[in-house]
């Protein structure tokens, strides 16, 4: 029985991908059926991750409560750390047996594989952060479930190419389709998907067809999500509308704030991030650590653990008073950056919402309170300010703008959310280049905002375009024999080396050209007097970025490569015309067609 099924399911499955081999002929329908599929993929990896996350908060954080007794208070609410330290413990033998993917916030290497590596992801990506996020999250750690959930989509969307065979361009867009479709099926807002896929994972770098792909993954997992969980917005908040023209500089103000605040938050968490790296513990150990000092911040403000979206509602209701806003922005930025610097599973993306509404709400108590005729409730400014912090926070301003709309259903305040947005995340970009999402990158030298050619170059190493085949020549080699090697071999640098082979300069056609005509020179120069002592080279491991920068220091056209760095030992030679003809290759491989 289970051969026929086997048998069945193998039959099915060469029958789709004969289905999309038929329809690459058809660039138009195979995008459109590619989609489709991610789509429903990503919504249904999206029910089973929150389903997860659901049974893991239900028996670890909930039954666990209620078996510790810590909503009792007294002596036993200081046993709440204890829960959030289980999800740790339970994430040892996942991180031990996929060491370097399961642990801290794994949305950098992801933009890393998709813009750098070619898109290949993982498939076990969708189990891994499916289980290790909603043990962390589900738990009582403070992260959030959005990049994770954005990772599951985009690494069902490089199965399905890998499945069908497509170009490594089209696998790039279907992984954008699929991270867009998981955060559309998350929030319940198909736009704000297309514009996370766009701006975040594509990095603004996308094609009016990529849309197309984008929108009908998004389309799709929003439909299948509404299904499954109804039609209802993330957020229930009050109608809010502004009061008057005079309250739109308040919200420009409030783009300043959430601005300064975004960059505070950026930093504090990779400084937590590196203070944890070094710190002398087990590296298994420091997530239960992280795990509890957040319980111990926990015992105080509960309101820090978890994603927070039932402490955001009250913010927006108003049910919190100024003091409490404004000290859990700090509590959060610190409980997030502890959850996910010391290790444990999970996402940005929640948190920034938190604090945004926090910010944004104690911003809207001032404001009220100075201008209280002039002004909304503070509830309308945390609304805003939920947009305008994760603006600011990612430095991907419509993302802020349409995922808050689509969220809260409340089209009135789009304008003064628009303001502050553009301006937080003006300021963002201005005191800190890299956003929370690229920063890690950045901070390894990789920058991936730095355009498409850089991005294809950055992929490419020295030791894959160098000429091997090298002639050298020894310092006491005459003009004349410079000159025949050069013309025979049309080599026109030529490495100069001692006798064990070690570079001791170069020498080049520009060189040679000045003593061409005085015939007694020519008889009596060599290579050594004549050739270039400090000379640039290159390694096998660096990247065509690095060729590039060092072609255009002198305007040279060759660049001899060493063994290594700290290395003499020539071993090939870099030609400036050979790079840019692997330039020009690698973008037509990558977008020169679907198969």
């Amino acid at each position: 029985m289970n051969d026929d099924v086997s048998t069945h399911l193998r039959k099915m499955l060469r029958r789709v991908q004969g289905l999309g081999a038929d329809m690459r002929a058809n660039e138009g329908m195979f995008l459109v059926f590619s989609s489709v599929i991610v789509g429903l993929l990503a919504a249904a990896a999206n029910i089973l991750f929150r389903s997860t996350l659901h049974f893991v908060h239900m028996v670890v954080f909930e039954q666990g409560s209620r078996l510790l007794g810590v909503a009792s208070g007294g002596w036993r609410s200081l046993l709440l750390p204890l829960l959030p330290m289980t999800g740790a413990f339970l994430l040892i033998p996942l991180s031990l047996r996929f060491p370097g993917e399961v642990n801290g916030y794994g949305f950098a290497g992801f933009l890393e594989a998709v813009n750098i590596r070619g898109g290949f992801l993982k498939l076990r990506n969708i189990m891994l952060k499916i289980l290790g996020p909603a043990l962390t999250i589900g738990s009582g750690g403070s992260a959030g479930v959005e990049g994770p959930i954005a990772i599951i989509g985009g690494t069902v969307g490089s199965a399905v190419g890998r499945f069908l065979g497509t170009s490594e361009g089209r696998t790039k867009l279907l992984i954008a389709a699929g991270s867009a479709a998981g955060i559309a099926a998350t929030f319940n807002a198909p736009i704000a998907g297309v514009m996370f896929a766009t701006e975040i994972v594509l990095l603004g770098d996308y094609e009016i067809a990529s849309f197309a792909a984008i929108v009908i993954a998004s389309g799709m997992a929003t439909v299948v999500s509404r299904g499954y969980y109804g039609a209802n917005p993330a957020f229930l908040v009050p109608q809010y509308e502004l009061q008057s023209i005079a309250e739109l500089p308040l919200y420009l103000l409030l783009g300043v704030v959430t601005g300064l605040a975004a960059v505070f938050y950026i930093r504090t968490f990779y400084r937590l991030k590196d203070e944890f790296d070094a710190l002398r513990l087990h590296p298994q150990l420091k997530p239960v650590l992280g795990a509890f000092l957040v319980g111990c911040i926990g015992i105080f403000l509960p309101q820090v653990m978890g994603n927070g979206y039932g402490v955001i509602e009250s913010a927006l209701r108003q049910d919190m008073l100024f003091p409490v806003l404004a000290l859990l922005v700090l509590m959060k930025i610190a409980a997030t950056s502890i959850t996910l610097g010391s290790g444990g599973a999970g996402g940005v993306f929640a948190p920034a919402l938190f604090i945004g509404a926090m910010t944004g709400g104690s911003f809207g108590y001032v404001a009220h309170a100075l201008f209280p005729q002039a002004t909304a409730t503070p509830g309308a400014y945390a609304t805003v300010g939920i947009g305008a912090f994760l603006a600011a926070a990612t430095h991907a301003p419509l993302t802020g703008i349409f995922l808050l709309f689509e969220m809260t259903g409340n089209y009135r305040i789009i304008v003064p959310l628009m303001f502050s947005a553009i301006i937080g995340t003006m300021i963002a970009k201005r005191l800190y280049h890299d956003s929370i999402d690229t920063a890690e990158l950045a901070r390894r030298g990789i920058r991936l905002h730095a355009g498409k050619e850089r991005s294809v170059m950055g992929r490419i190493k020295v030791a894959q375009v160098m000429v091997s085949d090298v002639t050298t020549v020894l310092p006491k080699t005459p003009l004349r024999r410079l000159l025949e090697i050069m013309v025979e071999q049309e080599r026109f640098y030529l490495p100069v080396v001692d006798a064990s082979g070690d570079l001791l300069g170069i020498v080049s056609i520009h060189d040679v050209r000045p003593v061409l005509l005085e015939e007694r020179i020519t008889r009596i120069v060599n290579a050594g007097d004549i050739a270039t002592e400090k000379v640039m080279v290159l390694t096998p491991d660096d990247d065509l970025n690095k060729a590039m920068e060092k072609f255009s220091v002198k305007d040279i056209e060759e660049i001899p490569v060493v063994r290594e760095a700290g290395s003499k030992s020539v071993i090939g030679m870099v030609r400036r015309r050979d790079v840019i003809a692997a330039y020009n290759r690698e973008v037509l491989r990558k977008e020169g067609g679907l198969a």
